[in-house]
């Protein structure tokens, strides 16, 4: 690492240019592009660089990381240097205030022999007027009085006393009614708020969506089947007109079959209520947030893997607001540089998927960098659901995307109190109640025998909802814990297949695990301890990831805390940000590898690599003191 000098301003010099040097420019940390030489723009807080002529983003080293520091320190240091030297040189010195000179020799007395003669005022002094002298020595003493008070305090002091006393009464009393007064009057109740923001850097770039003339046209088509009829919507409350004119302009055909939701429309933004305060949710509140990372295990590594996921997500957003787990290539930001594109083709389960991870870091349509890409996110979303709630969509995602839809709209009526989000999370919960089989879980369609992955995505939208304070039928979670019952391979539950009488995986194991967590097993349940050694032997690892099971996993240890999730989240952080791309348009995201990473692809992976690294914040656990308080 070169070493790096200062000038008198406080501005950096780079002592040789070999690569890896840190200087700063102005205010701008800077390094070398190790591929084409020219200078790369340090965005200290994702920890990477990124070089304007070729397009390269590399990480900082961890000697980077130092040496900006050292370097912000110092221009800091050199700039409160240079102000206490400048308010120094204003200030009286204090020598000469206080320390009297020395007296002059005293001269011999004269004696007169008698006085001089009285004589009369001179005409250019008459009777009654001070002396020039002594005026101006009088000025003197003023001012040097008004210097020691302060301006204001002399100016003010010699106004006091010169304004007659019954001015001084009448501001005296005024004031005292004018505050008797407000005390008496009652404030308006208020509710208390979640306060959002996020961890990213202000020079992250935004979420866009990219130029509709450069893709090609889609039809987003929808099927109704096994829908449950619900009684209709008050036509007041549909805005069908408007809202079918907007569906035009972004060419998406609505069938007749899917209903209408309210308009959730920009101009409104101004009519929200507060956000419903606390709750699970309210570890993302960014009073809680930064204290929680740290308790929690969460590093600056960790944080500036999510602040560049999720700005690569934003950057795969579809004109029409969604985000596509096979296409998402196709954007104007993108243009088909990104490989990695689903097998799966679910729109609905795409656009749930962008924004699990941007909700968990607090980013919502109302708060955030991203409220844009968010808020036509969740838009698009509503536009797409039926009268009875139906979120399937098109294509192979059925109860899966429905599952994933129903979580974010939950999170995000629960995280912002928006009311036009209350009815759509609501009938979402509601169709996932009518959808589950009368052995207690679901599968790919309404009302099919289940298995244990479709089980976990139900459960934990069901869950979000009562975290939003929405309603859910308690014997739904009853249900679903005898289907959990069947699917376990032990007499104490701490293993699960995919389907009943299927051998025991991780990855079922996880999520089983936590949905048990979630519907109230207790924190020393044989069953939780004994699945969790059971994961314990299947640390995350950088051969073959899967990162389906780390995201279950990593919320079952964090749930349960002490040293098995020390144990879990020291390999966990470390596998997921090393593993992150740090180069070229695919830096910030995941690439598909390991189990189910081919079906959806390079978006269903980063979304699920940041949930993951979100997990110390994104639910505050269920066993611990400040979250048994509020419910």
């Amino acid at each position: 690492m070169a070493t790096t000098d200062y000038d008198s301003r406080g501005d950096s010099r780079l002592a040789g240019q070999q690569d890896g040097s840190i200087w700063l420019d102005g205010d701008v940390l800077a390094c070398a592009c190790p591929d084409c030489g020219a200078p790369m723009s340090i965005r200290l807080w994702l920890l990477l660089a990124d070089c304007f002529r070729c397009g390269a983003s590399v990480e900082l080293t961890e000697e980077q990381q130092q040496a900006a520091r050292r370097l912000l320190e110092a221009k800091q240091e050199t700039r409160w240097a240079e102000t206490r030297a400048a308010a120094a040189a204003i200030q009286p010195t204090a020598a000469r205030r206080k320390t009297p000179k020395p007296a002059a020799p005293a001269a011999p007395k004269r004696v007169d022999p008698k006085p001089p003669p009285r004589t009369p005022p001179s005409p250019a002094h008459p009777a009654g007027r001070v002396p020039a002298a002594l005026a101006h020595r009088g000025a003197r003493v003023r001012i040097r009085r008004t210097r020691e008070r302060g301006l204001a305090g002399g100016l003010f002091g010699d106004l006091l006393h010169n304004l007659p006393a019954w001015l001084v009464s009448l501001v005296f009393h005024t004031v005292a009614i004018l505050l008797l007064g407000l005390w008496m009057i009652e404030p308006p109740e208020q509710s208390l708020g979640i306060f959002l923001s996020t961890g990213l850097s202000y020079q992250d770039l935004p979420g866009e969506t990219g130029d509709p003339e450069n893709l090609a046209n889609e039809a987003f088509e929808f099927d109704d089947a096994g829908a449950t009829d619900y009684q209709s919507v008050m036509a007041d409350m549909l805005g069908a007109n408007d809202e079918m004119a907007e569906m035009a302009k972004m060419d998406v055909d609505v069938p007749d079959s899917i209903g209408r939701m309210p308009s959730l429309e920009a101009e409104d933004m101004a009519k929200l209520p507060p956000a419903p305060a606390g709750g699970m949710l309210s570890g993302r509140d960014p009073a809680l947030r930064a204290s929680r990372l740290r308790r929690e295990g969460g590093t600056s590594y960790t944080e500036a893997a999510v602040g560049r996921g999720i700005e690569w997500i934003a950057r795969h957003q579809n004109p029409n607001g969604s985000w596509s787990l096979d296409a998402f290539s196709r954007t104007a930001e993108c243009h088909g540089r990104c490989d990695g594109g689903g097998r799966v083709h679910s729109d609905t389960a795409g656009t749930a998927m962008a924004l699990l991870p941007m909700l968990g870091a607090g980013q919502t349509h109302v708060e955030g960098q991203y409220t844009t890409a968010v808020f036509n996110g969740l838009r698009w979303l509503t536009y797409q659901q039926g009268r009875d709630g139906d979120l399937r969509g098109e294509g192979g995602g059925r109860m899966y995307a429905h599952g994933l839809a129903a979580i974010v709209l939950c999170e995000a009526y629960g995280l912002t109190g928006d009311s036009r989000l209350r009815e759509p999370a609501q009938k979402s919960l509601d169709f996932i109640v009518k959808a589950q089989h009368a052995q207690g879980g679901w599968r790919y369609e309404p009302g099919e025998a289940a298995d244990t992955s479709v089980v976990g995505w139900q459960l934990m939208a069901l869950r979000s909802g009562q975290m939003a304070r929405l309603s859910v039928p308690t014997p739904v979670f009853a249900l679903a814990d005898r289907y959990l019952d069947r699917a376990a391979t032990d007499r104490y539950g701490s293993r699960y297949g995919y389907l009943p009488g299927r051998e025991p995986t991780p990855t079922m194991t996880a999520e089983a695990l936590l949905c048990r967590q979630y519907v109230g097993w207790p924190k020393d349940h044989p069953g939780l301890l004994g699945g969790v050694d059971y994961l314990l032997e299947n640390l995350p690892g950088e051969g073959e990831p899967n990162v389906y099971y780390w995201y279950y996993a990593s919320q079952v240890m964090h749930q349960l805390g002490g040293e098995p999730w020390e144990r879990w989240n020291a390999r966990m952080r470390v596998v997921l940000t090393g593993t992150q791309e740090k180069k070229g348009h695919e830096a910030g995201s995941w690439t598909p590898r390991g189990a189910f990473a081919p079906e959806g692809g390079r978006l269903y992976m980063t979304s699920l690599a940041v949930c993951t690294l979100e997990v110390y914040y994104r639910h505050l656990p269920l066993y611990r003191q400040e979250v048994l308080d509020e419910f």
